[in-house]
């Protein structure tokens, strides 16, 4: 359990930022349905990856980054997720309100706060993707730790 669920919440998001990339090109192309169901079906997708994470923390804890690694390498990876972890949030502020805005029904404000969701989406989704690959393939063997010492190193 203790590798699935980030491998299952690593799945999830990388889902959700392939259905807002393919949401952003249908809504180009003219398709306001199909970008709806995209963009709505993305937004599942990366609100299961949320549930799956903050219970993980709950329950488990987090994975603290190897100590074995070289100090350059782990000092990357710190400054790293803590890059994520603020546009992740960012990210998902901005979500919150673009799909508020889209289910209201003002599309001009959707649409201009919508393209900077999007993008920071598409960024935020594939660098989740590689804490998960620099934290379980390429360094793995940290120990599970409350969520602050895991992030901060300690």
């Amino acid at each position: 359990m203790a590798t699935f669920l980030p491998l299952l919440s690593t799945i999830f998001i990388a889902t959700s930022g392939i259905l807002v990339a393919i949401g952003w090109y249908q809504i180009l192309k003219g398709r306001r349905a199909t970008h709806q169901k995209f963009m709505v079906t993305g937004a599942i997708f990366a609100l299961l990856f949320f549930i799956i994470y903050v219970s993980r923390t709950i329950f488990i804890g987090n994975t603290a980054f190897s100590e074995t690694a070289p100090v350059g390498i782990r000092d990357a990876y710190y400054i790293f997720l803590i890059c994520h972890i603020i546009f992740s949030t960012t990210s998902a502020v901005f979500g919150i309100v673009t799909l508020t805005l889209a289910f209201k029904q003002k599309f001009a404000k959707h649409k201009k706060v919508g393209r900077y969701t999007a993008t920071m989406w598409l960024i935020t989704a594939p660098s989740g993707v590689m804490v998960y690959i620099l934290l379980y393939i390429m360094y793995p063997g940290g120990t599970t730790k409350p969520v602050i010492d895991a992030i901060f190193g300690w």
